[in-house]
């Protein structure tokens, strides 16, 4: 048996970190290619497209909400990020949210 250097990795909580917001930049960038259309058909009343891209953006909205959550569970960052994905309905403030951790981080290694 082999003891490779992956197997007994540790994975730092910057690291950590980086994976979820990775998760969520991924996740908020769905939900906004879903909003677009959505916000399509509503100004145009297709309603079999509303009815399901509605639900879709409302599922992924409700998705990034629970990442942010945890992340605060977790000690990751403050509840100031699941609130502005609450105010912002989504993706623009998990955007704005994930941008400025990252934003952290990158000072946080510099020093």
């Amino acid at each position: 048996m082999s003891n490779a250097p992956c197997q007994n990795r540790v994975v730092s909580e910057r690291d950590q970190t980086l994976r979820q917001l990775n998760v969520i930049r991924a996740v908020a960038i769905a939900d906004f290619a879903l909003l677009v259309p959505l916000v399509i058909a509503s100004v145009n009343d297709w309603e079999r497209a509303i009815d399901f891209l509605g639900p879709a953006h409302g599922f992924g909205f409700l998705f990034l909400l629970f990442l942010c959550v945890r992340g605060v569970g977790q000690d990751r960052w403050g509840w100031w990020f699941p609130g502005i994905v609450a105010i912002t309905l989504g993706p623009i403030g998990s955007l704005y949210g994930e941008h400025r951790i990252r934003g952290q981080l990158s000072t946080e290694t510099a020093d």
